[in-house]
């Protein structure tokens, strides 16, 4: 018998297969401790809603309650918001600079809702209590008051504008077109998808009181994040929080984040004395797991009269939802618009607040969209104008690398 391959080549074992094969992985929902309470969220019906008032006497005293929590017990123990400070403002990511200098708006939501609902699915009480179904039983008791507020779904109807860039090589884009032979253009929508993980989010705080630490026990996508983040809206050092994380059954970006319940079960299990679990079923997925894409394009191509490009010209409208939870989907779907193609570019790259649950990285953040519209542009003018679509992409392909184009973005 041979001697087995090693180094560069070689085939490697996995490690993993046997542990989980035999089912002796952990998943969120696996974690457990001693005397643990269970918590379920509850959620605002409405798309936009002033909260006018919530009574939770007749929850508090049912078999087996430990604590009702809400936005006015937020604001009582002065926990600081979600810090979802947009990525994508540094390198690699393109600067968006507004078009009138002005910064880009940063809505932060808080791990309860204080005031107002701004989305279906938002959280706006969080009920600990012995056992799950009562937990479910005293959610159903609280009487919640909602005044309905107009609400707007649609990116194209919002006038709350976070990001409002144009960039690109704007006077060299609008001199092609005035001389091209040819221009095609395309307007298409990039729906909303939710990104529909094996399992849905878990999470599982304990408290020590002793020591003042608290340790978090959530799959998800990182630790560091979630650590500085369950830190910042406690008022704690990093350093007195603790993230543990095993398997995650499934992620595509939307794990990545940050969730308001993963602070919601530490402050839980301070206020209770207890470890507090949640663990998300498939209908709260849906209404509050970060989305992705949710894109309105507008784009314009021009040629020469021998299929040669000659320019780029995209409006892109991001729905970032209810809060700015991240901007990487469109300064990624703007960088490279241009795609693996030599032309100049310019790009209008907006994004708007609206209704809905916030939208974040998912499946590449942004560069499916920007490939999807390009290609789709080429396809139209090969058909219009007669072109080999084979041929009029090899005639404009980037022929040398290190290639920067028009918005700054490197190939090496």
């Amino acid at each position: 018998m041979g001697r087995m391959k090693t180094g560069i080549g070689a085939s490697l074992t996995r490690l993993e297969d046997r542990r989980l094969l035999t089912g002796r992985g952990c998943y969120s929902d696996d974690f457990n401790l001693a005397g643990q309470a269970h918590a379920v969220v509850v959620r605002s019906p409405h798309a936009h809603a002033r909260i006018l008032s919530i009574e939770a006497a007749a929850a508090m005293v049912m078999p087996g309650v430990l604590a009702v929590l809400t936005g006015a017990d937020v604001q009582t123990d002065g926990l600081k918001p979600i810090p979802l400070v947009p990525a994508g403002s540094s390198p690699p990511d393109i600067r968006l600079p507004s078009v009138d200098g002005s910064p880009h708006k940063v809505v932060q939501p808080m791990i309860l809702a204080v005031g107002e609902a701004r989305y279906v699915g938002e959280a706006v009480a969080f009920i600990v209590a012995e056992t799950l179904a009562a937990a479910k039983d005293a959610a159903e008791a609280l009487a919640i008051e909602y005044e309905p507020l107009p609400a707007v779904t649609d990116a194209r109807q919002s006038r709350d504008v976070a990001v409002d860039s144009v960039v690109g090589a704007t006077a060299a884009t609008d001199e092609a077109f005035a001389k091209a032979a040819h221009v095609v253009r395309l307007t298409t929508e990039i729906p909303r998808v939710t990104g529909v993980p094996m399992e849905p989010r878990a999470a599982l705080g304990h408290y020590d009181a002793p020591s003042g630490r608290y340790t978090l026990r959530a799959g998800g996508g990182a630790i560091v994040r979630p650590k500085k983040e369950v830190a910042i809206i406690l008022g704690l050092d990093p350093e007195k929080v603790r993230v543990i994380a095993r398997e995650v059954g499934g992620n595509f970006g939307t794990r990545n984040s940050f969730y308001p319940e993963f602070a919601l079960v530490c402050w839980a299990a301070r206020r209770v004395g207890r470890p507090v679990k949640w663990t998300g079923e498939r209908h709260e997925a849906f209404l509050s797991d970060y989305a992705g894409r949710d894109f309105h394009v507008a784009a314009e191509l021009a040629l020469d009269a021998d299929g040669n490009f000659l320019g780029l010209r995209t409006t892109r409208l991001s729905n970032l939802g209810a809060y700015t939870a991240s901007f990487v989907p469109l300064t990624k779907g703007t960088q490279l618009a241009s795609s693996i193609y030599r032309l100049p570019a310019s790009a209008h790259a907006r994004a708007v607040l609206t209704n809905t649950p916030c939208t974040a990285p998912y499946r590449s953040a942004g560069r499916p969209e920007a490939m999807f519209v390009i290609e789709r542009l080429i396809d139209i003018a090969a058909r219009r104008h007669g072109f080999d679509p084979i041929a009029l992409r090899r005639r404009s392909l980037i022929k040398a690398t290190p290639h920067t184009n028009s918005f700054g973005s490197r190939r090496s």
